[in-house]
């Protein structure tokens, strides 16, 4: 007798991707997304034009997603969905959606939490055949293209073992996280001030790196010296962090160095940025070795968009070489929004017969 699977249909709206997957059981069959290039030319997300971008890319990525999973809709067993926390305007398409579709189809609705999704995206199962059109695809400008899978020891197939540490780091959002079980999770520490990737993108920003500044600040590290020059970080009791001060004492450095040599930047521009991702880098991981040493765990796991970054997860491996503990770091494909991420959380909550009334509002923060 085959066993019962469950199939979740995910939707994702919480910021400027739009994105829908399809899950069978823990096992990803779609992850569709949507980017909005509209926010370039602003240098950030503009709500308004985000919320309409979601409106017209929602139906869309949904039938793609379903496309490429195989399945009929008519399949669903559940439909989860981003409640929050993020931008009200997108959210509110993400949520309306996905209301009507589970009302249309008579099918529970499940809400997730944002960040929790993002934490639990390490419980992602592979396919167990390859796909048509890939494990993932990218929408932009209504051409769909190929997400690359991830590369080998990345995330998929390992799984975390609670309790775990789990650092989640991005633009909007910087904790330090203990969690138990799947949603029993303690928050250890956080951010007084600013997010990490915050500060990242401001740094850029001051440089005119573009937006957004993170991967072009990933991309020109590489070719310089982190130890370059140094920049202030403060002292903060506990696992919390702030980052306002080392955004401060970076602005000031230039300030102080352009007075000097008016093309400073560009001729430096490679050890900047090597010097500026060190500076957040080594303050991030210096409270979560501490955290991970106090509470006793084996495995360390990052999370958010800002796990994306080639030298924080080189150094989380380094640290975790170092004390014997197995770094957990996700597929490129699950660090930025996603729906997948949704899906995973919208199962395990399945499994427990956690499900949201129609009349659940979404909420920013």
């Amino acid at each position: 007798m085959q066993p019962i699977m469950t199939t979740i249909l995910a939707i994702e709206s919480s910021c400027d991707d739009t994105s829908a997957a399809v899950l069978r059981d823990d096992r990803l069959l779609s992850n569709v997304i949507a980017s909005q290039k509209v926010h370039e030319q602003y240098g950030g997300v503009v709500p308004e034009l985000a919320s309409r971008a979601h409106e017209q890319n929602i139906i869309p990525v949904v039938d793609a997603a379903i496309r490429q999973a195989g399945i009929r809709k008519e399949e669903i067993d559940a439909v989860g969905f981003t409640r929050g926390p993020g931008l009200l305007g997108s959210l509110l398409v993400g949520v309306s959606f996905a209301k009507s579709f589970a009302t249309a189809l008579g099918k529970p609705l499940i809400e997730v939490n944002h960040l929790q999704a993002h934490v639990l995206s390490h419980f992602i199962a592979s396919p167990p055949t390859p796909l048509l059109g890939g494990e993932g695809s990218r929408m932009k400008n209504d051409a769909p293209l190929s997400t690359p899978l991830s590369s080998a020891g990345e995330g998929l197939g390992v799984r975390p073992q609670f309790p775990f540490i789990c650092l989640l780091v991005s633009g909007g959002h910087t904790q330090i996280l203990l969690l138990r079980s799947h949603f029993d999770i303690e928050c250890l520490g956080t951010t007084i001030d600013d997010a990490a990737g915050e500060a990242i993108d401001k740094a850029a920003k001051i440089m005119d790196l573009g937006y957004p500044g993170g991967p072009v600040i990933d991309r020109l590290a590489r070719e310089g010296n982190p130890d370059a020059f140094r920049f202030a970080t403060p002292h903060i009791e506990g696992y919390n962090y702030s980052f306002s001060g080392i955004k401060t004492s970076f602005l000031y450095f230039l300030r102080d160095r352009l007075k000097e040599e008016p093309d400073f930047i560009e001729r430096h521009k490679a050890d900047l940025c090597a010097s500026i991702q060190k500076t957040i880098v080594s303050f991030l991981l210096k409270k979560v070795e501490r955290a991970a040493l106090d509470h006793h765990v084996r495995q360390v796991a990052i999370a958010g968009g800002v796990s994306a970054n080639s030298f924080l997860r080189s150094e989380l491996q380094r640290i975790c070489q170092k004390h014997h503990w197995q770094a957990l770091i996700p597929p490129f494909q699950f660090c930025t929004d996603n729906a997948a991420m949704v899906g995973i959380a919208a199962y395990f909550k399945y499994l427990q017969g956690d499900f949201a009334d129609i009349s659940l509002p979404p909420y920013t923060r």
